[in-house]
């Protein structure tokens, strides 16, 4: 029976989480910065040193990277390829939360936690999304399921495993794959009375296993690349992001309370109401099993870890799920049609999106369609810029053109250049002051209806609109017209920059 449990879940999994990935493209701001390393990784044929826009690249480590490298030489560079692995472990997630709810409580209470996992919001998303959320969270579940193990059966071989599966963790998105584990173990050892295992001569020997494995990388990346290494990976991605919020709006006190309703719906829609039911007729009580008391730390210790981090975002706390969606499936077990009426809609649901809306809104968000009208209006001598709008990295992956970043001055350029302990860290794509263009090279500019009256107000030239889509307008440089024509000396000269730009504004065609 087990075994025919893995092999249905597999199946509606394999349904749910590839259904439909050949028809999204890659979308910005995030999934095209990991496509498109990775694509430039398999250009230099250096798989250790990720890298972007020909600069070494140190936001994530690099097991991501290598997981699109090796899609990417199974089924080429396509959307497929590059949703493929997010996809294989989701359908591994929902597979080990059924076997660790099972191995907990009983079969139907893992199969109820594999599909109210599968079927939340949260997760189907994230089970196609082109980012490290999914690995981190296979890896760091499979840490904590493996401790607990061993906590039980007092078997080695468990304790060895969990630092393997932190490890990797670790390869994955840095500290915070062995920091999150562990903050979990040690809350629950010391409630347990039992913080003398960590003494435990095999957990001392994990540890060892676990500086070998991340040491693979870790280590020759220290070498080749030394302080700036430490400085912007430990520095900015880590030690930053947890002291200096990189989007002030979301840090507010509720936030990841929303993160859940919306994250686990539809489920939360029952449960919550429930949870209060209990509280205001003091039914809820601390668990004395160990099981849950397990079960609800590792759910609210990731909760807790991240809300006193100073940058929040919406995946952070993604680890909790497992546990909690276990917790909810011994709910369910006793409301089992509602249940399965809500399972099943919800995976109609979401297979019918994905075969119509989710592609729309994807290609809303891409810059695959702008990409093929710049490789049919450039060369490879084209010059092609952004202005106003956020990077669209997208572009360069789908076109095989980079784009320079266009600002003001080269006073600006420096501002924006990546900085120590910055969250210009980020800003490595090339960039173009306006007093360095050259309006004699074919030029092409990509900006955005919010930004098109302040580039003819401030940028040189005649610009003429050769096509859009539904974020993006792209005008190319009319040549030897009278409003553009302006001698690149000129510009250099003593007279005030402002002054020259406004005689020579361009006017949008």
């Amino acid at each position: 029976m087990r075994r025919k449990d893995f092999l249905y879940l597999a199946v509606f999994g394999l349904v749910l989480f590839m259904l439909g990935n050949w028809l999204l493209p890659v979308t910005d701001p995030v999934e095209s910065n990991y496509t498109q390393t990775a694509k430039e990784m398999i250009a230099a044929g250096d798989y250790m040193s990720p890298r972007i826009f020909g600069n070494y690249w140190y936001d994530k480590p690099i097991l991501f990277y290598l997981e699109l490298i090796a899609a990417f030489k199974m089924f080429g560079m396509t959307d497929f390829a590059a949703r493929f692995f997010p996809a294989v472990f989701a359908v591994a997630g929902i597979l080990v939360t059924y076997a660790f709810a099972a191995k907990l409580y009983s079969r139907n209470v893992g199969i109820f936690a594999a599909v109210l996992l599968a079927t939340t919001v949260e997760y189907w998303y994230l089970g196609h999304a082109i980012i490290t959320d999914m690995t981190l969270f296979l890896t760091v579940s499979l840490t904590l399921i493996s401790f607990y193990r061993g906590y039980e059966t007092d078997k080695p071989v468990y304790y060895y495993l969990a630092f393997a599966a932190a490890a990797v963790a670790v390869l994955t998105k840095g500290p915070i794959g062995l920091a999150l584990p562990g903050l979990v173990i040690l809350v629950f050892l010391a409630w347990q009375r039992a913080l003398r295992m960590l003494l435990n001569i095999h957990m001392l020997g994990g540890l060892v296993l676990f500086f070998a494995i991340v040491c693979l990388w870790y280590l020759p990346m220290y070498q080749l690349h030394g302080s700036d290494f430490i400085n912007t990976f430990l520095g900015v991605h880590n030690v930053l992001r947890a002291t200096v919020p990189e989007h002030p709006r979301n840090s507010v006190w509720y936030y990841y309370l929303m993160v859940f309703a919306v994250g686990f719906f539809p489920w939360s829609f029952v449960i919550v109401p429930v949870f209060f039911k209990k509280l205001f007729t003091r039914q809820l009580h601390l668990p004395s099993g160990d099981k849950e008391r397990f079960l609800m730390i590792w759910a609210l210790a990731v909760f807790a870890a991240f809300e006193v981090m100073a940058s929040k975002y919406t995946t952070y706390t993604f680890p909790y799920m497992m546990p909690l969606a276990i917790l909810m499936a011994k709910y369910f077990l006793s409301h089992e049609k509602m249940f399965w009426r809500m399972a099943k809609g919800m995976s109609a649901f979401y297979i019918v999106m994905v075969m119509t809306v989710v592609p729309f809104v994807t290609q809303g968000h891409s810059g695959k369609d702008l990409a093929s009208l710049l490789r049919a209006n450039s060369t490879a001598d084209t010059v092609v810029l952004t202005y106003g709008v956020r990077y669209p990295v997208s572009i360069p992956y789908y076109s095989g053109r980079t784009p320079k970043r266009l600002v003001a001055t080269d006073a600006d350029i420096e501002k924006e250049r990546p900085q120590k302990m910055s969250w210009t860290a980020t800003n490595i794509m090339p960039f173009m002051a306006v007093s360095d263009m050259d309006l004699s090279e074919d030029t092409i500019i990509v900006t955005n209806k919010d930004s098109r009256e302040k580039l003819g107000d401030e940028v040189p030239g005649f610009w003429e609109e050769i096509g859009s889509d539904s974020e993006y307008i792209v005008y190319k440089l009319v040549p030897n017209h009278d409003d553009g024509r302006v001698d690149r000396a000129e510009r250099k000269n003593d007279t005030p920059y402002g002054t020259i730009i406004q005689r020579l504004s361009g006017k949008m065609n």
